[in-house]
């Protein structure tokens, strides 16, 4: 029998999503829809269960109903073979106070590690779109004897001031961490790109734990992970760089190997979207061989009627596509769209109804929005402002949950 390390996967799940508003009015960002049947929160636990880690505690706090019942509806593992995915909230275990930042989380949380006793942490964020075999990464920790591993991705240095930079001497071991530095360091091998953290780390246990309480006992720590953790495991010569590059994923197409995605913005999640729906996709949801894992709505698959059409676009099922026209979009389940209207490069969420010659363009419409015949969404901001929708730097329009929209 084939030993496997004694590992504990901990999400962070508890961020507001400030930058997702309005679509995080309602629900935690890791509980935002995407690419019409999934949440955010699906593509890390997807990453870490096909990886074979299935001990997993999902840190949730900010609005989370909707996350915590995905999670406990769908991802329910072998109890079995003492396989978990667990929504912890925030418990006030350690005072009278939430959480404090992302390491704060998981102080307020050591009952987990107590109780689980792991060799290994692993602590990812939950809202990024991306593939990853995580247990390549552990292996890689394991191997290099040092306390801490941070997942780095390569990025165009001329725009990695806006991520938390690594520098990284040939060995791997982090000479410096950065927080959006002016003058990104350059990789020795690639002098145009810069390693920017991923958010994703792997720690060993005693060590982390010892971190974390002095980071608790340190009143002028702001008690977060990339400021305040990873630095001081940088101090000690005790943080190692992950080439996310070198990671190998079944399945992964050319041009989806290595695709990271940051969707904290309206325009980013936008552009997530867009990537998803060309004939040979930026990131292919259609890999078998490594899934990404949901629950799927009980209805019957999309219909399409009166010569309505859609192209380049995912339509989820339940949808009715009754003589519109869909171009280069993404409609979750139970969406109608009705004779004539057009919708282009737009993301349209479950419940919603567009009426006749109603055109949508480059817009998100969150769940059960009403659009009446004739009116135009995304193609005049000015009328997008007045009608209370927001509206993108770069020109997305975002229509809240449950609005119904009066007629032009």
């Amino acid at each position: 029998m084939v030993t496997r390390p004694n590992a504990l996967s901990i999400v962070l799940a508890g961020g507001e999503g400030k930058r997702l508003m309005p679509l995080t009015a309602d629900r935690a960002k890791p509980a935002v829809p995407f690419g019409g049947t999934y949440r955010l929160i699906d593509f890390v636990l997807s990453n870490l269960v096909n990886s074979d880690l299935r001990r997993i505690a999902v840190l949730t706090q900010y609005k989370s109903h909707s996350l915590d019942r995905h999670i406990s509806l769908t991802w329910r593992m072998s109890v079995l073979l003492n396989n978990y995915v667990t929504s912890v909230p925030a418990q006030q275990r350690t005072g009278k106070q939430w959480f404090q930042g992302s390491a704060d989380a998981i102080f307020q949380s050591m009952n987990l590690i107590d109780d689980d006793q792991p060799d290994y942490i692993v602590v990812f964020g939950a809202d990024n779109i991306y593939r990853m075999d995580v247990e390549q990464m552990l292996e890689a920790h394991m191997d290099s004897g040092l306390s801490c591993t941070v997942a780095g991705i390569r990025v165009p240095r001329a725009s990695a001031s806006e991520f938390g930079i690594i520098d990284a001497g040939a060995d791997g071991k982090i000479r410096e961490f950065l927080e959006k530095p002016a003058d990104p360091p350059g990789l020795l091998d690639s002098p145009d790109e810069s390693f920017a953290s991923m958010g994703n780390y792997i720690f060993s246990t005693d060590a982390f734990v010892e971190m974390l309480r002095a980071d608790a006992a340190d009143e002028t720590s702001r008690h977060d992970m990339g400021g305040n953790i990873i630095p001081a495991f940088v101090d000690a010569g005790e943080a190692q760089v992950y080439d996310f590059t070198t990671n190998a994923v079944p399945g992964a197409t050319d041009k989806d190997r290595n695709y990271w995605r940051d969707v904290g913005t309206i325009d980013a999640y936008h552009e997530a979207h867009m990537d998803l729906v060309s004939v040979v996709p930026d990131f292919n949801l259609y890999n078998r061989k490594w899934p990404i894992w949901t629950s799927q709505v009980q209805v019957p698959g999309a219909k399409f009627t009166l010569r309505g059409t859609a192209e380049d676009s995912i339509v989820g099922a339940g949808c009715i596509i009754s003589g519109g026209d869909v171009d280069r979009s993404v409609l979750s389940p139970n969406v109608l769209i009705e004779k004539w209207a057009k919708i282009e490069e737009s993301v349209i969420y479950s419940g919603s109804r567009v009426g006749r010659n109603a055109v949508i363009r480059r817009a998100i419409l969150d769940k059960n929005v009403i659009v009446p015949e004739g009116v135009e969404i995304g193609v005049n901001h000015d009328h997008d402002l007045a009608r209370g929708f927001y509206v993108s730097d770069e020109g997305v329009t975002v229509v809240p949950k449950n609005m119904k929209i009066s007629q032009d």
